[in-house]
Parts: C-alpha cells; sequence; structure tokens
C-alpha cells in the first residue's frame, strides 16, 4: 500500500482522508499492525487506483 500511495505523492493523512478512513487506523493496516476487512480492501484500492488483489500479494 505504501509503494502505491507514495508513487502518488500522498501523505497518510491526505489519503485517509480522501478515503474517508480514519489516519491512525489507515497507518496501521500500511504497517501491517492491523487486520483489515476486504470492505477496506476494496476502498484503498479504489483510491490507490489498482486492484485489490495487489495488495494482497507478498511483495517483490
Amino acid at each position: 500500500m505504501r509503494r502505491f500511495r507514495l508513487a502518488r505523492g500522498v501523505s497518510q493523512q491526505d489519503f485517509a482522508h480522501e478515503i474517508e478512513m480514519d489516519r491512525t487506523y489507515y497507518g496501521g493496516v500500511e504497517r501491517g499492525e492491523r487486520n483489515v476487512s476486504i470492505d477496506n480492501v476494496e476502498r484503498i484500492a479504489k483510491g490507490l487506483e489498482v486492484s485489490p488483489w495487489l495488495l494482497l500479494k507478498e511483495p517483490d
């Protein structure tokens, strides 16, 4: 998630606001500290303009 967000040149706070998600929750998800529902994976993917499966696969 971080890689895609940084590619857009957006801070965690601005991105979380854009997708209407609490910044601390989003930050925890991005760091792998929080469990995330499939609905929120879809919301994040839509905001990042990527397919949801890209957020779930192992990093290269």
